[in-house]
């Protein structure tokens, strides 16, 4: 099969033949539709996640239709339109247990832990934990915006976030991650400002309903946050990753305001300080969000079903495995989500 490989962090890019792979017995290989080019694959490229092996091929924002069927399992067939978290969960340690599959002790990540969705075909662990049917009209390309980005935010707002009607809340990076976050948070009723440093950016968090945004070039985003909220943001959400991003949305709150971190802070980069003389004084809650389980999405796709959440409006850019090595290059300098359609 085709695939878009890398042999050394941060080096080259580029499409190979490579071994299909095959089911273990209780996973699945899909043929895949469509996949995303996200931020977190570009730092796997980078070498900042302990997990990727070289050679290697990323990817795990993936929508497809299932090739082949491990010997155990017994909800998914050959031919179903699947797409699947990017953590896929073991479904039988503590933490699955309770639910929580999106910080399963024994996860793959598709385009981490193994080779991912840059590819003609994927192999995913746990199919019946895991995969997640798709409606028939929804196209691969809307559904693999679903996987990470428009998932985690969706979990991040309105689940870890507990975003409420009215509350002011704040979208810190307006890329993929952050303009699922705009969206998501407007369609439950909240004011919403939107953070970037890039004109099309905010121009797209503006036509998903934002209701101001910050120029983070010309202008301090704390003091402008503070002006506009008269006070401060219930909610602020991190959907960059950055130190600067962090460290600005927690002193973008209210009292009693919840920070969400979504965006990765990978050890090598710089880390934040956080105020935490403000977090004590104030009551603030700081959370994490790692995308969202497979058992969860049900609700995400009866939003989308129902219009109120429009994902394929992020889709701003559909290319083919052979521009793969340079979406994945230019990852973030191109408004919206960038996703590959041909292999």
């Amino acid at each position: 099969m085709r695939a878009l490989v890398f042999e050394q962090y941060a080096g080259p890019l580029a499409v190979q033949d490579v071994p299909a792979p095959s089911p273990s017995p209780t996973g699945v290989v899909v043929r895949v539709g469509a996949t995303g080019v996200c931020r977190s694959d570009w730092h796997g490229w980078q070498g900042h996640d302990p997990d990727v092996r070289l050679p290697h091929v990323p990817g795990h924002e993936l929508a497809g239709t299932v090739e082949a069927v491990g010997a155990q399992v017994r909800r998914r067939r050959v031919g179903d339109r699947v797409t699947v978290p990017f953590v896929c969960a073991c479904g039988s340690c503590p933490s699955c247990l309770r639910g929580d599959h999106q910080v399963c002790a024994r996860q793959t990540q598709p385009g981490f832990t193994h080779w991912g969705s840059f590819a003609e075909l994927v192999a995913l662990e746990a199919a019946d934990v895991n995969l997640v049917a798709l409606p028939d009209e929804m196209p691969f390309a809307t559904a693999a915006s679903l996987g990470c980005r428009y998932a985690t935010a969706f979990r991040a707002v309105v689940q870890q976030g507990r975003v409420a009607a009215g509350e002011w809340v704040v979208v810190h990076g307006c890329g993929g991650v952050g303009l699922s976050a705009v969206q998501v948070a407007v369609a439950a009723g909240a004011q919403v400002i939107a953070v970037d440093v890039a004109p099309g950016a905010l121009e797209l968090a503006i036509s998903f309903g934002a209701a101001a945004v910050v120029d983070a070039r010309a202008q301090d985003v704390v003091e402008a946050v503070l002006e506009l909220t008269g006070g401060g943001a219930a909610l602020s959400l991190d959907a960059l990753g950055s130190a600067t991003t962090c460290v600005d949305s927690v002193r973008s709150l209210r009292a009693r305001g919840r920070h969400v971190q979504v965006g990765l802070l990978p050890p090598a980069q710089e880390r934040p300080v956080v105020p935490m003389e403000r977090v004590i004084s104030l009551e603030l809650e700081l959370l994490g969000s790692h995308g969202m389980a497979a058992h969860a999405y049900p609700e995400l796709l009866a939003l989308v079903a129902a219009g109120r959440l429009r994902p394929d409006l992020l889709v701003t850019r559909e290319v083919g495995l052979d521009d793969a090595a340079n979406a994945l290059e230019q990852v973030g300098r191109t408004p919206g989500v960038t996703v590959l359609t041909s292999f």
